[in-house]
């Protein structure tokens, strides 16, 4: 049973399957792309809904929006100002775990899926993540520098999220991303997460500073003001994580990156990386405990044919109340959890052969919920 809300209704989130009970829907004629507008700033699109009527049991597509077909059944769109995007999504069954509710690498792709989104929404390439005219030209791409996720409440098998994501200049070597994630039938705030990206030349794949041409293409779309889905203040999102040494509380060794795993842009996938470090993390956390916060910082980036060691210990007491402190509710449940239930992790990801670094995290983990 769907759970809907997010001014919805569940005519409109009727999932837009061209082949409803076996019939073909016919699709509307496209209508014109309206034009970005005034003071550089772009117009908002009309919401982008896939609508089924309920009328005879079959019904038809009604669309309303513009551009490609993916556009079209999207349920998706820039908000009014233009300066942030929306979009909902149903939780699928192969999203979910043992718990039937969204897995934590679920989560960062469909926060990886909106984003690329917005970015085409905006007029930005469909062969990368977010590349602008000027980067296309001269081979330039983003790269994942830091990623925090928060997580107060797993949605289930069913659920339907609504995910708004909006970005900004961070400085002159990159940019900022974060979210707010939704649960769409109460319109409770269930998560939120916040990113750094800098520049990389393709073909060198070595990092370079963003350019003003580059700065002036992406910063029209951003907000004005700063606007922070994790407020910096009392925030655990930027503290340093220390590097993991040995011997490591438990680890999992040699694991090696599938064809799977590498995305359009060449490298491993961000997300990937964080199967790999829940990969070391001991069952009995697995078993009694749900992921509340990661935080990982990508330092080196993964090849074919390299074999990594995944490493996990217990961060130590003085460290553990450092972040506790800083740890802020966020508007969220979380910080009320009890303190004694809570239980955090460093990690590394490194290279097996030389133990060069590849990647540093920081979890924490409340118990699981009576179900």
């Amino acid at each position: 049973m769907l759970k809907v809300s997010c001014n919805v209704t569940m005519d409109q989130i009727a999932l837009a399957q061209c082949g409803f009970l076996g019939r073909p829907m016919p699709l509307p004629a496209f209508t014109p792309r309206r034009k970005a507008a005034v003071s550089g700033r772009p117009l908002s699109k009309a919401p982008v809904l896939a609508v089924v009527s309920d009328r005879g049991g079959l019904g038809r597509a009604i669309v309303s929006g513009s551009g490609s077909l993916a556009d079209r059944l999207r349920l998706g769109s820039l908000t009014e100002d233009g300066l942030s995007y929306k979009e909902m999504f149903v939780v699928r069954c192969y999203e979910v775990g043992i718990n039937k509710t969204a897995t934590v690498e679920t989560i960062a792709n469909l926060l990886q899926e909106v984003g690329c989104n917005h970015a085409q929404s905006v007029g930005f390439s469909t062969d990368g993540f977010a590349t602008t005219p000027t980067m296309r030209k001269l081979h330039l791409i983003w790269v994942t520098a830091r990623m925090h996720i928060e997580i107060y409440k797993y949605p289930a098998w069913g659920d339907v999220v609504e995910i708004e994501t909006w970005c900004q200049g961070d400085g002159r070597i990159g940019t900022r991303r974060d979210w707010i994630i939704k649960d769409c039938a109460t319109g409770q705030v269930i998560g939120r997460a916040t990113s750094k990206w800098l520049m990389m030349n393709q073909d060198t794949r070595r990092l370079q500073k963003v350019s003003d041409d580059v700065r002036e293409e992406y910063l029209i779309y951003c907000p004005r003001e700063p606007r922070l889905a994790i407020p910096e203040e009392d925030s655990s999102s930027l503290r340093k994580i220390p590097k993991l040494e040995d011997p490591a509380h438990s680890s999992k060794l040699g694991l090696v990156p599938r064809r799977a795993d590498f995305d359009m842009n060449q490298h491993v996938n961000n997300v990937s990386y964080i199967g790999w470090v829940l990969e070391s993390i001991p069952q009995e956390i697995i078993d009694s405990h749900e992921l509340q916060t990661i935080t990982l910082d990508y330092r080196r980036e993964c090849q074919h044919n390299d074999v990594v060691d995944s490493l996990t210990s217990v961060e130590p007491v003085g460290d553990a109340e450092a972040v506790s402190k800083l740890q802020g509710t966020n508007g969220s449940a979380a910080g009320m959890e009890n303190k004694e239930d809570l239980r955090r992790f460093l990690h590394l990801l490194r290279l097996s052969g030389d133990g060069l670094e590849i990647n540093r995290g920081r979890t924490e983990w409340r118990k699981k919920p009576a179900r």
